[in-house]
């Protein structure tokens, strides 16, 4: 099957675009904060099982939209709805928004998301679930499920959080449903660093990454979501089989022979 471009994409609730092979993804609600909506979960569920096998793509950015990221499900288009539905159609859209998650964490390319101000509820997973997260100063997190009288552990939440900042700290949010400020969140180790302007700092990494070996990077994605269900002697192992594997690439080769001749290697992600 030949690998997907980009460009055959014609999604209706979000923008992208793809700049120097990095596909920059943002949700197109600017005016309500970027809400999700039943389509929109849908949409970016299906976008990111194709960012998988898209050939033009080394890299994703995760991008906010007229100064926030995303306000969560939309009250009147999601949470009125789903008061009204019975149990089949409530796990069914439960289980689509976990959908979207795994396809986040099972896409082989690197996800950073660039967060400004509102990043709250299933916008604050779509955080989480991504590689690297970026913020400016004005980013607030929330995980807000308890406080429309739902559990904290939506999504993967209290499967992935932990891993991010910790048990003790994930419970405090999970249960409180508090506002995390940026520069607490940087200290938590939720945000990777804070940028005056998370964008330009997230597509800075992101080229830096796709000027690498771009192949490999979907292993070391791979090994870092797998290994979660590994104890360390499978761990080592799986690690060495993969690590194995990446030494047949010919990008390893023109490594060697790049550091032989004292020049910067250049891959090409094969």
């Amino acid at each position: 099957m030949k690998p997907i471009q980009m460009a055959e994409l014609n999604p209706e609730h979000f923008l992208w675009e793809v700049k120097d092979r990095i596909a920059v993804v943002r949700l197109n609600r600017p005016e309500r904060k970027n809400p999700l909506t039943f389509e929109s979960y849908a949409e970016l569920g299906r976008a990111f099982r194709d960012l998988a096998h898209a050939d033009d793509v080394d890299a994703v950015v995760l991008a906010s939209n007229g100064g926030n990221f995303c306000s969560g499900g939309d009250v009147h288009e999601i949470i009125g709805p789903l008061v009204g539905m019975d149990m089949p159609e409530l796990l069914a859209f439960t289980r689509m928004t976990g959908e979207l998650v795994s396809a986040m964490l099972h896409c082989n390319k690197p996800i950073i998301a660039a967060v400004e101000g509102i990043c709250v509820g299933a916008g604050a997973i779509m955080a989480m679930a991504s590689d690297i997260r970026l913020a400016s100063p004005s980013a607030k997190a929330a995980f807000l499920f308890t406080r429309v009288g739902l559990a904290g552990c939506d999504m993967g939440a209290c499967a992935i959080l932990p891993r991010i900042i910790g048990q003790g700290r994930a419970a405090e949010l999970l249960y409180s449903g508090r506002m995390l400020r940026a520069e607490e969140g940087a200290q938590w180790g939720f945000w990777n660093s804070l940028h005056d302007d998370a964008e330009t700092a997230a597509m800075d990494l992101a080229r830096q990454i796709a000027a690498g070996p771009t192949w490999a990077h979907g292993i070391t994605k791979t090994q870092l979501y797998q290994e979660w269900n590994m104890g360390l002697d499978q761990a080592i192992e799986s690690e060495a089989q993969a690590q194995a594997i990446c030494m047949k690439t010919r990008d390893f080769e023109r490594a060697y022979h790049a550091f032989v001749k004292k020049q910067t290697p250049v891959f090409e992600g094969n």
